[in-house]
């Protein structure tokens, strides 16, 4: 069950990033934040996603919007993910799982003809008073950078 909900505060939290740091959602405060979900650094659709996010970058600027990536990856492997794309934003490390159980992101997935523990490709938006406001799931690269951005102009971020 997820703890948080649409309309609703989310708790503060506190996760591991790229850069040597340790970020707090209330680090944000005033800010909108998009805090995205992605299975595991350097595969196709994850270098995707984070491509298309670092590529309009400019757009999330002027919506007063941040974006956190978190995937079960150690900060190690984040930094060198980050480096090798050029990632204008930070990389949260959950190896935990906390901030997913959080969010309720753990699905059991086919991969291979088993049933694996994985994280769903998921994005959530929290507004600048730390409440969320809008949640993906089940995201399609493909289509996630414009209803992203879709949802930012409708709100008049």
């Amino acid at each position: 069950m997820p703890e948080v909900s649409l309309s609703k505060p989310v708790r503060d939290f506190t996760a591991a990033s790229t850069g040597d740091k340790s970020i707090q959602l209330s680090d944000f405060k005033g800010q909108y934040v998009l805090l995205y979900f992605y299975p595991k650094d350097n595969t196709p659709g994850c270098i995707t996603e984070g491509q298309n996010f670092r590529d309009n970058i400019a757009q999330f600027e002027q919506h007063n919007t941040v974006i956190l990536g978190v995937s079960r990856d150690s900060v190690r492997v984040h930094e060198g993910f980050k480096t090798k794309q050029s990632f204008p934003f930070d990389l949260l490390s959950d190896k935990e799982e906390e901030l997913c159980n959080l969010f309720d992101v753990i699905k059991m997935k086919n991969m291979y003809g088993k049933q694996v523990r994985g994280i769903e490709r998921s994005t959530f938006l929290i507004d600048p008073d730390g409440v969320l406001i809008h949640e993906w799931r089940k995201v399609k690269v493909k289509v996630h950078l414009d209803e992203v951005l879709q949802k930012l102009a409708e709100i008049g971020a």
